[in-house]
């Protein structure tokens, strides 16, 4: 499905079909966007990043409605969001390389939608690396909650090394989850606080982000 509205907005900018679309691999919609266009012999041009995420989030609100048949929600990943939101002071947002509107889309999808502040997160229209994503969705959340947001009470659930990676270098405490690509190992030597094996245990993973946090403005991505 992610491919068919890259496809569909390649080919509304370019007006060309689509021949290769680069893999994700974690990266953000804006990134792919422009490697895209290249290995399909595009030069890009100022208007190509903002028309084609454009097209791209039209694109995807016309196959929404296949998300729930199509995909599925991590196993625990509802209760999991739901145990970790009756946390004293905690906001949870998004950390995500895919675009604002198409991240809500997903995970309103599976009833996720509710235990998660949008406008606190960071995006893939945003031309940052995924690290510096990190720091964006803190500086968001100081400004509208008026705590700063640090080491000591930021936590990053995920389940790459490059997750991981994003932890340290923005500054966060890192929950990683061996049900991705990356294994527990893997996930354990890039530096991760703590691996679980997935999210089926609602308590397990509030015991985490407790362990990692203070009481006092808690966040959770």
């Amino acid at each position: 499905m992610t491919r068919e509205a890259y496809a569909e907005a390649f080919r509304v900018v370019t007006g060309r079909p689509l021949v290769k679309l680069v893999p994700p691999m974690g990266r953000p919609d804006s990134e792919i966007v422009f490697e895209t266009l290249a290995v399909n012999g595009i030069v890009a041009e100022d208007d190509h990043l903002p028309r084609f995420l454009a097209a791209l989030a039209m694109a995807f609100a016309d196959r929404r409605k296949r998300l729930a048949q199509q995909g599925r929600a991590m196993a625990g990943a509802k209760e999991a969001l739901k145990a970790v939101a009756k946390l004293d002071g905690v906001t949870q947002t998004v950390l995500t390389g895919t675009i604002k509107s198409n991240a809500v889309h997903k995970l309103r999808a599976f009833g996720l939608d509710r235990y998660v502040d949008f406008d606190l997160g960071g995006y893939g229209e945003e031309v940052y690396p995924k690290a510096s994503l990190l720091q964006v969705a803190q500086g968001r959340a100081k400004q509208r909650l008026g705590t700063p947001f640090t080491l000591a009470n930021t936590v990053l659930i995920g389940d790459s090394t490059r997750d991981v990676q994003t932890a340290r270098i923005g500054g966060a405490g890192m929950i990683a989850v061996a049900s991705g690509r990356s294994t527990a190992a893997e996930l354990h030597e890039a530096g991760a606080d703590l691996v679980l094996p997935d999210l089926s245990n609602a308590s397990e993973v509030v015991a985490a982000v407790s362990r990692l946090t203070t009481p006092m403005g808690r966040k959770a991505g």
